[in-house]
């Protein structure tokens, strides 16, 4: 359905479409209107089903992201295996001292520039691969790679630790390409449903980090053996690949999936043809000389609005989390009680954070306001710069520069870290599915890989003046 307002965006179950002329838009407006009212049986909406739909996004939105965040937060792990202690210790200094002290360095970068990179090679493949081929090669490579790390958590690699450093390197930047390609591609494949299930997609994403930093709670709290909790959080997320993949294969058999994931020909005349996934799908996007390659002018031209908001909301998010949350101390460190030194961050940063960031994804699933084009959603968006003064007039340790600590309790990182949560997961997920929505259903997949690239952007933008922070506290 055509959207002509911010109201009927809201209610619109399917992206736009609209023809080259106005007169013609009108009429198939029209049409479409008088289809809705009286639908033949061959374009009736098919219901989701005890919300399977729903349920296999929210999934595989977990999927994307949960190996990832077991990968990045198994930090004691890393620390035991590069500090050559896998054999019990024996008081001398850890050969591997350099490699250790550089390693979260190392492991952002082999993070970052391979999402990137992949996310630009995945617009290009939108049209020359089909999606299915896409999705299911990377997670089948995410796989594989998480059953090498599962491997080699029991095996003693103090006598190779810079071979186990290289291959723990290459590990991460081919799981970090590959998640991005599944991800970018799922989210693109959502913009062609109803933004309930883009919104499912985003929230499991959130539950991810949330599962991940629930399960690095329970690992400082009862854990004896690092390698023991470590095997456990690797061969689940083994098995929740395993799952996704059964997911994805699953979801073309439902009625409800299947109805959206027609091309858009197929659903203005109700005719069965191939699916939306098909190597050689019949319809151009507009704009295109080649139809290989999806129109990113025309996309560009579309979201800068919404890709502004998201690059700032992500730029502000990762300026602050997690450079700045995990250095803001107990104001009652000095008593030495367990909330104030061993369970103060893993609560009030990671925790919370997720915690807080998954409300906000989950309230948009019945509250989507603003609209897409109001000015109240970029509004919002700058105002979350104050959050960056009021974290660093938390107790922030060490200071060199600011020397006043304003807010004395540590009630107020509890609430900042809270209001940038809810704020990132809500903002976000609004920009993020809205995209899609606003260029023709046949390029919803191509901007969806668009706004990835956005919120990767702002990410990495946000995790590079990070550092120049933290020099200025």
């Amino acid at each position: 359905m055509a959207i002509i307002s911010e109201d009927d965006f809201r209610h619109t179950s399917n992206s736009t479409y609209r023809t080259a002329s106005s007169s013609l838009r009108a009429d198939q407006e029209a049409l479409l209107e008088k289809l809705l009212d009286c639908p033949p049986p061959s374009l009736q909406r098919p219901k989701d089903r005890y919300n399977g739909t729903y349920i296999i996004f929210f999934s595989l939105g977990i999927g994307g992201l949960l190996p990832w965040n077991f990968f990045v937060t198994a930090q004691e792990y890393w620390i035991f295996k590069l500090s050559n202690c896998s054999s019990p210790a024996t008081g001398e200094e850890p050969k591997g001292s350099d490699i250790l002290n550089y390693f979260e360095s190392y492991l952002a970068v082999a993070s970052t520039v391979p999402s990137v990179l992949c996310l630009v090679l995945n617009f290009l493949l939108v049209n020359r691969v089909p999606i299915r081929v896409r999705v299911l090669a990377s997670l089948t490579v995410m796989l594989a790679i998480f059953m090498v790390m599962t491997v080699l958590v029991k095996v003693d690699t103090s006598s190779w630790t810079p071979s186990f450093f290289t291959i723990t390197i290459v590990c991460m930047v081919i799981l970090s390409g590959t998640s991005t390609i599944f991800n970018s591609s799922v989210f693109g494949m959502t913009g062609s449903f109803p933004m309930r299930n883009s919104q499912a997609l985003i929230s499991g994403g959130a539950m991810g980090g949330t599962l991940s930093a629930v399960a690095s709670l329970v690992d400082l709290a009862v854990a004896s053996d690092v390698t023991d909790s470590t095997l456990a959080f690797f061969l689940t997320a083994d098995v929740f690949l395993a799952l996704c993949i059964g997911l994805y294969l699953l979801l073309p058999r439902l009625d409800y999936a299947r109805y959206y994931m027609k091309p858009v020909a197929n659903v203005f005349s109700g005719e069965e043809q191939l699916p939306q996934d098909s190597p050689n799908p019949t319809s151009v996007a507009p704009g295109s000389s080649d139809p290989q390659t999806p129109p990113l002018g025309p996309i560009l031209k579309k979201t800068t609005g919404l890709g502004f908001c998201i690059i700032y909301l992500f730029f502000i998010t990762s300026l602050i989390f997690p450079a700045i949350c995990t250095n803001v101390e107990s104001l009652s460190k000095g008593s030495g009680s367990p909330w104030s030194t061993k369970f103060f961050v893993p609560l009030t940063t990671f925790l919370l954070y997720n915690f807080a960031d998954l409300c906000g994804r989950q309230i948009t699933a019945w509250i989507q306001v603003p609209g897409p084009r109001s000015k109240v959603l970029p509004g919002l968006v700058l105002l979350r710069t104050c959050l960056v003064p009021l974290f660093m007039f938390c107790n922030y340790q060490p200071r060199v520069h600011l020397h006043t600590v304003v807010f004395q309790s540590d009630v107020y990182p509890v609430l900042f870290t809270s209001l940038l949560g809810l704020s990132n997961g809500y903002l976000s997920t609004l920009a993020l599915i809205y995209g899609p929505k606003i260029v023709p259903r046949e390029l919803a997949e191509a901007a969806g890989v668009v706004m990835t690239f956005y919120m990767c952007l702002g990410l990495v933008l946000g995790s590079a003046c990070s550092a120049l922070l933290v020099h200025l506290i």
